[in-house]
C-alpha cells in the first residue's frame, strides 16, 4: 500500500492534494478526552478545536515542504495528516544540496513565523512574558491546561508551534533537521554516505529516546521514537536500493539492438518503429555518426503539425549530451537528475553505442535493488 493508503480527500491548495488518513479521528478523540474530563462538553468541544487548529498548522507547516519543492520542478502534488503529524509526498530528491537544505527548512520556518505572528497580534505575548522563568516547558504546560479561553488558545499554538519546530529540527533522519544534515554533508560526501550518516544519528537518538521512555513509561514517546527508528531505517533501505546502480556502468543499460534512422528517413516511418517495436527513442546514425535524436514526443508534435511525411532530420534534437560508457551509472542518475537530463548518447572511446533514457534508469534501478534485496536474503538465509 502507497502512503495515502486509508486516506480521504479533504481540499485542494494550490494544486496539491491534501488528504486525511482515516486514524486522524484519534486526534478529536484525543483532543475531547483530554480537556472533557476536566471542563466538560465545553472542555471537549475546546479540546476539539485545538487539534482542529493545530493540524491547520501542521498542513501549513508540509505546504512549505511542498511548494518549495515545487519551485525546484520537484514532483509534490499530495499531503498525507496522520494523527502524528503530516506528510509531503515529494517523489524525488532535490538534485543540488542547497535545495534539499531549503525544502527541508521551509517547514520549520513555517512554525516559527506563525509563532512569532500570534505573539505579535495577541496578548498571549503577556501570558508566554509571566512563564519566562519556566521555559522547561512545566509553567507553559501549566499554563496551555488551565481554562478553555482565548488566551489559553493562543499559548497552546505558540506553544505547540514552537515544539514543531524544534521537535523537526532534530538532526537525524527522517526528521527535517535530519535532510538539513544531509543536505549540508552532501556539499562535501556522496549522497550515498551522507544519507547512511544522517539515518544512523536517527536510529541512535530513537534507539536512546525509547529506552528512555520505556524506562519512564512515557508511551507516547515510545511510539514517537519507534516511528522515527522505523523512518530512520527506510532511508537507509532506499540508499541501499538506489546504491545497487553503483555496480553497474552506463554500458550495462543501453539498448544494443536498438533502431537507428537515416536523416532522411521520414516520419510516418519512425511511427510504425514506435508502434511495432515500443522502442520511444531513436537515434540518426550517419556515416557511422551520431547526428541527432528523434524521441515520441517530437513525433507526436509532428504528427500534429501534419508533418508525417517530412525527413527526420527536420525534427531530430542534434544537442544530445554524450556520456562514457565505463562510467557509473550513479552518476549518470545523479547528473541527469540535476540537470533535467531526458537522454544521453553513450560513447565507447570515439564510436557511439546507444542511448540511455530516464526510463532506462528507471528500470535498472528497479531490477539492480530486486537483485540486491535476493542476494541479502541469500546471506541472511531466508
Amino acid at each position: 500500500m502507497g502512503p495515502s493508503a486509508w486516506s480521504f480527500r479533504l481540499t485542494r491548495i494550490a494544486g496539491i492534494e491534501v488528504k486525511l488518513h482515516a486514524s486522524f479521528a484519534l486526534v478529536f478523540v484525543l483532543g475531547a478526552f483530554q480537556w472533557g474530563t476536566k471542563h466538560g462538553m465545553r472542555g471537549a468541544l475546546f479540546g476539539v478545536l485545538l487539534m482542529a487548529l493545530l493540524f491547520v498548522c501542521v498542513t501549513l507547516h508540509e505546504l512549505a515542504h511542498s511548494m518549495v519543492a515545487r519551485s525546484f520542478q520537484l514532483p509534490a502534488d499530495e499531503i498525507v495528516l496522520y494523527p502524528f503529524g503530516g506528510a509531503a509526498q515529494i517523489d524525488q530528491d532535490a538534485p543540488k544540496p542547497m535545495q534539499e537544505l531549503l525544502v527541508a527548512i521551509a517547514g520549520p520556518a513555517i512554525n516559527v513565523m506563525i509563532a512569532a505572528v500570534l505573539l505579535v497580534v495577541t496578548s498571549a505575548k503577556l501570558e508566554i512574558n509571566k512563564l519566562s522563568p519556566h521555559w522547561d516547558g512545566t509553567g507553559l504546560t501549566r499554563a496551555a491546561l488551565s481554562e478553555p479561553s482565548t488566551n489559553t488558545l493562543l499559548i497552546w499554538l505558540i506553544s505547540a508551534n514552537v515544539m514543531m519546530a524544534i521537535f523537526n529540527m532534530i538532526p537525524a533522519l527522517p526528521m527535517d533537521g535530519g535532510r538539513v544534515l544531509r543536505a549540508v554533508l552532501c556539499m562535501r560526501l556522496r549522497a550515498r554516505t551522507a544519507t547512511l550518516i544522517a539515518a544512523a544519528i536517527g536510529q541512535a537518538m530513537s534507539l536512546a529516546a525509547g529506552i528512555f521512555a520505556v524506562s519512564v513509561q512515557n508511551y507516547g514517546l515510545a511510539l514517537t521514537a519507534l516511528i522515527i527508528f522505523l523512518g530512520a531505517t527506510g532511508e537507509q533501505n532506499v540508499q541501499g536500493r538506489r546504491s545497487a546502480l553503483a555496480s553497474l556502468r552506463v554500458g550495462d543499460v543501453f539498448n544494443r539492438n536498438a533502431i537507428t534512422l537515416a536523416p532522411g528517413d521520414p516520419v510516418n516511418r519512425v511511427v510504425d518503429h514506435i508502434l511495432t517495436s515500443y522502442q520511444p527513442d531513436f537515434a540518426v546514425i550517419e556515416g557511422g555518426k551520431l547526428t541527432g535524436v528523434v524521441t515520441r514526443k517530437r513525433v507526436l508534435q509532428a504528427l500534429a503539425n501534419n508533418q508525417g511525411s517530412a525527413a527526420v532530420r527536420d525534427i531530430m534534437d542534434p544537442a544530445v549530451p554524450h556520456i562514457d560508457a565505463r562510467e557509473p551509472l550513479e552518476d549518470l542518475h545523479d547528473r541527469m537528475t540535476r540537470d533535467r537530463i531526458s537522454i544521453v548518447a553513450v560513447y565507447g572511446g570515439p564510436n557511439y553505442l546507444g542511448l540511455v533514457s530516464q526510463e532506462d534508469l528507471a528500470e535498472a534501478k528497479l531490477v539492480a535493488g530486486y537483485v540486491q534485496r535476493r542476494e541479502e536474503a541469500d546471506i541472511r538465509g531466508t
